[in-house]
């Protein structure tokens, strides 16, 4: 495994007069990583990708693609293929001959590998056929084929399941699994958090153009604690029971009798449990739940980004996986 970076941000930034679309942007994503980069639309995960793949200049900050800076050497993406928005094609032509375009751009012995290619995207049926006929999930994978004739070790992918039907998104789903199974390292932008969330093992969530976290999904999980639904044989003794306990927090009752509540961990509860049977609050349901994406994703780009004990919670999780902002 090299010890270089596919992808090292640094203080990106990049401004369009008065806007700031991307500012101070410091992450890492390493070898074998699938990353996603997460973020409402308009967060400026596009325009991250672009300086990533030298398409525009930052405003300020460095961009490290396997350690050499794309706006300086061209080589710098001698090992990295993907798309940026939507692949294109001629509609007009078959998808071999534009893979065979695309092979005639990139030299050396692309074309010997668009059969391959077509294949890993299941589209060797249909490699005959104009593109013009393509639905929008066969055009996603005609793109991740043209990515693939250049045995990239990086693919960078913006929105790949976007507009992709359940069957199309189980299909790209697998695809990226796969090309990561296979040693490919993966970096892909996306807000359709299940997907992320199945696939990636590294997160980094934006929010107007700054990152809010970056780190394991997993430390984002646990530093998020966990979401415990609640029934007693008194829930009015058991909000006095829980009210002030140390790790417990976000305590909500809902109309349907039960009580919501945050615990720090698996002790907390343990505690808690006990706490309510010494006061005879007896426990009729203790239904613990680990914070899903979707959660966490709402938490850091909503609103004033989360409570003062959350942002807390999150700073350790991102100072445990060592990248701080």
């Amino acid at each position: 495994m090299s010890s270089v970076a596919p992808v090292a941000l640094r203080g990106l930034t990049k401004q369009y007069g008065r806007i700031t679309a991307v500012d101070d942007v410091s992450l890492t994503v390493n070898e074998g990583d699938v990353f996603g980069y997460l973020g409402p639309n308009g967060a400026g995960k596009t325009t991250s990708l672009r300086m990533m793949l030298g398409l525009i200049r930052p405003t300020a900050g460095e961009v490290l693609v396997f350690g050499q800076d794309p706006q300086r050497s061209v080589k710098a993406l001698a090992d990295v293929a993907g798309f940026v928005e939507a692949p294109r094609f001629y509609p007009y032509l078959d998808a071999i001959t534009n893979l065979r375009l695309v092979a005639a751009l990139d030299g050396n012995d692309a074309k010997g590998r668009i059969a391959e290619a077509l294949d890993v995207v299941e589209l060797t049926d249909r490699a005959g056929d104009k593109v013009g006929g393509f639905s929008h999930g066969m055009h996603q994978r005609l793109g991740i084929a043209g990515a693939l004739i250049r045995r990239p070790r990086l693919l960078l992918l913006d929105e790949p399941a976007t507009g992709l039907d359940p069957g199309g998104m189980r299909d790209m789903r697998a695809l990226i699994a796969r090309l990561s199974s296979e040693g490919m390292t993966v970096m892909l932008s996306s807000h359709l958090l299940a997907e992320v969330e199945e696939l990636c093992n590294r997160v980094a969530i934006v929010r107007s153009g700054r990152i809010v976290y970056e780190g394991e999904l997993n430390e984002l999980r646990a530093a998020a604690g966990l979401t415990i639904r609640l029934r007693t044989t008194d829930d009015e003794l058991a909000l006095r029971v829980i009210a002030g306990r140390r790790g417990i927090s976000d305590v909500v009752r809902h109309g349907s009798g039960a009580i919501q509540l945050r615990a720090a961990d698996e002790t907390a509860i343990a505690e808690l449990s006990r706490a309510l049977a010494d006061a005879e609050a007896l426990i009729l349901e203790l239904a613990p739940s680990a914070a899903t994406l979707e959660d966490l994703f709402f938490e850091l780009t909503e609103g004033d980004g989360g409570s003062a004990d959350e942002a807390a919670r999150l700073d350790q999780a991102t100072e445990l996986t060592g990248d701080a902002q």
